[in-house]
């Protein structure tokens, strides 16, 4: 994979690609959450590599994708991606978003509903209004004072134990977040703005409907916020498949790579056959 950068307004964004896609096969477009960059994928990537085109970012502000001025919304995040998907040429494209990226999805699906041939939710929740409470969009809002104040070693602490069952899952996030270390106002700062841009997408009460075959994959020990109670919400008013990944916490794909990974070969094969 070749890393490139694409100029916007705010800043630079850094992604990797396979370095000559292969315009019969499925594009995998893989979008991190919210404080993670495209180490959160490796075991995908690994695993795909050679199988299917492949593409993955530092979201804008994140890690190499930095300087980065934060006065974009989650409907830019959606237009620069469609940007370089475009300029890169990748067909096909299958969207596959842990947590925040997974919120990147859908406004990508809202945006460019046309574009999609599939779209993987890992370990995220859906973008409507009405699942979610006004108390809950309040606190979305405030969230950067609390993580500009929050002790950093305490929270580097709870940030990986609360993330990932696995050593490796743990490691890894403590890794991404060790990125920020000695800096601790960028990272509240970009915690808060991810968390204000999702309330802010929410309350636009558009509706974010996923418009391609579409998968829901969840940590059974997800214990971030209400994600569960999201998602099982979300199933049952939308009939996506569900999937419960066991020993998994909310990065499901770094503490079950292998379950996670026949998981979405078995969906982009199901994608083919309704393509064929």
């Amino acid at each position: 994979m070749l890393e490139k950068t694409y100029a916007t307004p705010c800043g630079a964004i850094h992604y990797w690609v396979t370095e000559k896609p292969n315009e019969n096969a499925a594009s995998l477009i893989f979008l991190p959450g919210l404080t993670a960059d495209h180490r959160l994928f490796d075991k995908q990537l690994a695993y795909f590599e050679g199988k299917y085109n492949l593409f993955v970012w530092d979201a804008p502000g994140h890690a190499s994708s930095w300087p980065f001025d934060f006065s974009f919304t989650l409907m830019d995040k959606a237009k620069w991606l469609d940007e370089i998907l475009s300029a890169e040429q990748l067909p096909k494209p299958i969207l596959i978003g842990q947590s925040m990226g997974g919120y990147v999805g859908q406004a990508y699906a809202e945006r460019f509903p046309q574009k999609l041939a599939g779209f993987i939710s890992i370990d995220s929740a859906p973008l409507q209004r009405k699942y979610v409470t006004g108390v809950e969009i309040w606190l979305l809002k405030k969230m950067e004072p609390v993580y500009r104040h929050y002790p950093w070693k305490a929270l580097l602490k709870s940030g990986t134990n609360g993330v990932a069952t696995t050593e490796y899952g743990r490691k890894l996030m403590r890794d991404m977040m060790q990125v920020y270390d000695g800096d601790q106002e960028r990272y509240a700062k970009l915690a808060g703005h991810g968390f204000r841009i999702l309330a802010e997408a929410m309350e636009a009460n558009l509706p974010y409907r996923i418009p391609c075959p579409a998968l829901l994959l969840c940590g059974e020990k997800d214990h971030a916020g209400s994600c569960i109670r999201y998602r099982k919400a979300w199933h049952k008013e939308t009939g996506i498949p569900l999937e419960w990944i066991k020993n998994a916490g909310h990065n499901s794909n770094t503490d079950q790579p292998q379950s996670v990974n026949q998981l979405i070969e078995g969906f982009i094969d199901r994608v083919n056959q309704v393509g064929d």
